[in-house]
């Protein structure tokens, strides 16, 4: 069995891969085996489609808020509401989404513009239908018509017809990150901030803490060669992804009690791994 994080892209470049932190799940401080990137989305949907046994964290919104999807008149109810869902957006353009968000948007008061999902107002994520800043919009409309067309397992969200052995679950490094570091910044794409010391020094304690557990999802991580790459790294995108494989190792360990989450969960909506503990600071 592997366990997975994913740090995901909409738009996947040499620059800006969609990237894997690969460990094999066993007792103990989890080794960080291998790190991957896929500088496309049809590679990443290779990598899908083919066999495996392993419990994945995906950096990336699976679901739309109910509300908005209601608004869209699509189905909210049926036996399996989400994969109907997902069908319906990914025959969308970028654009066509964006013209729906920014619509509902313009429809509703200042201070309350957009839907959100219940998880991510635990999770203090953004609205999964926003599409600039970040454009989490757009890496769902991205990866989950990729998940449905792979036949993964979702739980809580997409379980008949399914593989079994091929796990994803919605994670999100902000929130283990938010647990250690409060509301200071990690990572930026920006240029000028690549050798930021403080955003670095910033890195070096997340590191120092997920090698102790010393976070809300306990996983202990032995970076291995990988170490210095994780905190050098301007832009997070292999810390990003070690902080997924975290949430993945804590779902794994409760692979017997729902994969850690809750006994119910909106079937349109989904979960984010460990919401309910977001206020949790080691």
């Amino acid at each position: 069995m592997q366990l997975i994080g994913v740090d995901f892209s909409s738009a996947p470049t040499r620059r800006k891969p969609i990237t894997l932190a690969v460990a094999q799940a066993e007792p103990g401080p989890i080794v960080l085996d291998e790190i991957r990137r896929f500088e496309s989305l049809a590679h990443w949907q290779d990598w899908l489609n083919s066999p495996g046994d392993w419990v994945g964290a995906f950096d990336v919104p699976f679901a739309l808020p109910r509300d908005f999807v209601a608004g869209l008149g699509w189905p909210v109810d049926g036996e399996n509401p989400w994969s109907e869902v997902i069908r319906r957006l990914a025959a969308l353009s970028r654009t066509e989404l964006i013209a729906h968000c920014r619509a509902w948007c313009d429809a509703r008061p200042p201070g309350n513009k957009f839907a959100h999902r219940a998880t991510d107002r635990l999770a203090g994520s953004s609205p999964s239908m926003k599409w600039v800043n970040p454009p989490v919009a757009l890496m769902l409309h991205a990866g989950a018509p990729c998940l449905l067309a792979a036949q993964i397992t979702i739980p809580g969200l997409h379980q008949q017809g399914t593989d079994p052995r091929r796990i994803a679950l919605e994670g999100y490094p902000g929130l283990l990150a938010r647990a250690v570091l409060g509301r200071q910044s990690y990572k930026s794409d920006d240029l000028k901030h690549r050798h930021d010391p403080t955003r670095r020094a910033a890195r070096e304690t997340l590191v120092l803490a997920l090698e102790a557990g010393a976070h809300p999802f306990e996983a202990r991580i032995d970076f291995g060669s990988m170490r210095h790459a994780c905190i050098d790294e301007a832009g997070a995108d292999l810390l990003d992804a070690v902080l997924c494989l975290a949430q993945a190792t804590w779902a794994w360990h409760r692979r017997d009690r729902n994969w850690g989450l809750p006994a119910a969960i909106d079937p349109i909506e989904g979960w984010i791994l460990g919401s309910e503990i977001a206020n949790f600071r080691s």
